[in-house]
């Protein structure tokens, strides 16, 4: 599709895993021209799984509307080519492991000097410039160290949140960087962590710990400051989640819904404070009427009642959602599969992605494409 916003930006890549390719794939999806560089092994994402008709699940997602070249970056020749698309190449993303991108002699102060047009983003696990900065560090772990997983029950949430989360923060701050170099004409350089992505996430139980001295512990489907907020059993052995933002909902939950109009004036439910500090009462007391509704009966009176409400649905529901969205991929076998859609919707994002790359697929034409100075033009402006 023409016309989208990135289509005249080269980046390269020095990617691997889930934080650094979620970045560029969401530049790839705007319009960019980017060649993922992957080592002569790959990108080990590419064996999470294999269940996305043999390709592993992560690494589609995140890495369609690539190209793919095998370099090492300690052989003269990989060197060469690597350079040369440096040289014309708009930002250079990478998350290898800390201090390696140094250590193959492209430091910030190198690479900024030569090309000084370059935007260069560093992806890492704890930042730079402090005693954690050269730890080895995968989301999991972060998740733990931040503080994450004791507000989750202590354990993993489900998805690679802290990749995904800095791969958007990461993605965002290029878009800056991009338009600060339109009015400056010089480069930038960008530093994304998990953790500080996950300790922006924090920022509410952050703060109240640090004012409040009120440290937030696990709530379940609970909201820890609103009752009723969470969920409700049925007769169907389901559980819907209910939300009650003000005392009007929750007026009209008690007399139209649960038609319990007594339950207003019962001490300790008058109140949103009265029923947080209540909240083990109020809410078995709402459960026991709550339980004896069929789940389509008490949603469809939630629904009469304008009351927010959500089903506590599994994956597998979540395939039939309505308000789901479906885009298409074409992998490097041949085979088209579906992945949810790009989140937001504008007339340059296509629901037909770019094909998901084989390991090297163009390397070849890469490397012929980079390998005579001659041909190239001058960095992207």
């Amino acid at each position: 599709m023409s016309g989208k916003p990135l289509e005249n930006v080269l980046i390269i890549s020095l990617e691997q895993a889930v934080a650094a390719p979620v970045c560029t794939a969401r530049l790839a999806n705007a319009g960019a021209r980017v060649i993922k560089v992957e080592r002569p092994e790959g990108d080990f994402a590419r064996d999470y799984d294999d269940l996305v008709k043999g390709e592993a699940s992560y690494f589609v997602w995140a890495n369609h509307g690539k190209e793919s070249i095998c370099l090492n970056l300690r052989l003269d020749g990989d060197r060469e080519i690597f350079e040369s698309i440096l040289s014309v190449a708009d930002v250079l993303v990478q998350n290898l492991s800390s201090g390696a991108i140094d250590r193959l002699g492209y430091s910030w102060e190198t690479l900024h000097a030569r090309y000084p047009r370059l935007i260069v983003c560093s992806i890492s696990g704890y930042g730079e410039g402090n005693p954690y900065a050269r730890m080895r560090a995968y989301d999991m772990l972060i998740q733990a160290e931040s503080g994450l997983s004791s507000i989750s029950g202590n354990g993993r949430i489900g998805i690679s949140i802290a990749d995904i989360v800095t791969g958007i923060n990461a993605y965002g701050a290029i878009l800056e960087a991009l338009a600060q170099r339109e009015r400056t004409g010089e480069g930038s350089y960008l530093s994304a962590s998990l953790f500080g992505s996950m300790a922006d996430l924090m920022a509410v139980p952050l703060l109240q710990t640090y004012y409040g001295d009120q440290p937030p512990t696990y709530m379940g489907m609970r909201h820890p400051s609103i009752v009723p907020y969470g969920a409700f059993p049925t007769a169907d052995d389901t559980e819907v989640v209910v939300a009650i933002q003000n005392e009007r909902e929750w007026q009209r939950l008690c007399c139209d819904v649960l038609e319990a109009p007594e339950l207003l004036s019962r001490e300790g439910f008058d109140s949103n404070t009265a029923r947080t500090a209540a909240r083990a009462l109020v809410e078995s007391t709402l459960s026991a009427i709550t339980r004896r509704l069929p789940e389509k009966d008490f949603i469809q009176r939630l629904d009469d009642n304008q009351i927010a409400y959500g089903k506590l649905n599994e994956a597998r529901d979540v395939l039939e959602h309505p308000a789901l969205r479906w885009a298409h991929v074409a992998l490097s076998n041949g085979e088209k599969v579906q992945l949810p859609a790009p989140p937001v919707q504008a007339a340059w994002i296509s629901e037909d992605l770019a094909q998901c790359p084989a390991l090297n697929q163009d390397g070849q034409a890469i490397a012929e494409e980079f390998a005579a100075p001659q041909s190239r033009s001058p960095q992207h402006g």
